[in-house]
């Protein structure tokens, strides 16, 4: 199972009423961390842990301090800091240096923190505001649009503090050629979690048998593919069919979507050839095109392209700098 949030979700939604759970959340750090505030966990009267707030340092002793939570019903706070010498963090040589805060919000069948409708909402891949109330049991969930800043905030309040949590679906990704190579490419992204949808209208390629992590296999390229990635939210494509005609037929068609980012394998001649045949202007594209697809890591392999094109993808999604460069293949 991966740690995307929606993962996590789906775990609790399905075991929520078989045992006691735990929402653990970073609502602020000192210096460096591992992770942010907004990161989520959740941990179960089992002592099983449904993502993370550290690398693995300081998931015991969370787990360990939820129980506390599940047996008195109240909000347990907790801070770990890298550079006191008696602290837990610094003991254990995490070597991080930074101050973690963690609260652990018990979770019942009359309060769940508004998590039932922060699952919904991802299911249909719907973004918006998730709020906690600060060393409280109150939470709730807000649909918004979002595609902004992702890293949990405080917004104080007459109340109290409030931890403000953007949520965004993870990403889902068109990758239009079903060859071998694409292989390493969707069961990269499923390890990863993000959502996948393969496409080739060739019956010798995209065969389910070699694609059991796929998401959705499709056959058609035609003008129901704009509808496609409206209906299902789809964030980004990669280009790699091998085939001139059908990369030029699929950007011809995805030029009417609100895709955010499109990837080329190839090298840059290649993205020429491949406007001239669908006889669209490069600056008509309504989205950016990363032609050749990737960041330069020196890979030649299917599986080193894969794990190239998909660093790629995640920069731009996430509006990181690919460092370094994007790859230079053969002109």
């Amino acid at each position: 199972m991966s740690n995307q949030l929606s993962a996590m979700l789906r775990v609790w939604q399905e075991n929520k009423t078989d045992t006691e759970w735990v929402l653990g959340t970073v609502y602020r750090t000192e210096g460096s961390a591992y992770r942010k505030a907004g990161a989520m966990m959740l941990i179960n009267g089992q002592g099983q842990q449904f993502g993370l707030l550290s690398g693995g340092c300081l998931e015991a002793d969370i787990i360990r301090n939820a129980r506390r939570a599940m047996v008195t019903g109240k909000t347990v706070m907790l801070v770990y800091d890298g550079n006191d010498e008696d602290d837990l963090s610094f003991r254990l040589g995490v070597g991080c240096g930074g101050k973690v805060f963690i609260m652990l919000q018990p979770l019942d069948h009359s309060n769940d923190l508004g998590l039932s409708d922060l699952c919904d909402a991802l299911m249909v891949r719907q973004s918006g505001l998730y709020f906690q109330k600060v060393g409280d049991t109150r939470g709730y969930f807000k649909r918004a649009d979002h595609t902004g800043q992702r890293t949990g905030y405080i917004e104080n309040r007459s109340d109290g503090d409030w931890l403000v949590t953007p949520i965004v679906p993870e990403p889902h990704i068109l990758i239009v050629g079903g060859g071998l190579d694409a292989r390493p490419v969707v069961s990269i992204a499923h390890e990863m979690g993000w959502k996948t949808t393969l496409v080739d209208p060739r019956p010798a390629n995209a065969r389910p048998e070699h694609f059991p992590k796929a998401g959705t296999i499709l056959r058609q390229i035609d003008t129901t593919l704009v509808d496609y990635v409206a209906q299902h939210r789809v964030d980004t494509a990669i280009l790699m069919s091998h085939s001139i005609d059908i990369d030029a037929k699929a950007l011809q068609i995805l030029k009417s979507s609100q895709l955010r980012h499109v990837s080329m394998l190839g090298p840059r001649h290649r993205f020429v050839d491949v406007l001239e045949r669908a006889e669209i202007a490069k600056l008509a594209l309504p989205f950016p095109v990363a032609s050749p697809a990737g960041i330069d890591i020196g890979g030649q392999l299917p599986e080193s392209i894969a794990l190239s094109m998909l660093s790629g993808i995640h920069a731009a999604l996430y509006k990181f700098d690919a460092a370094p460069a994007l790859a230079q293949a053969a002109e």
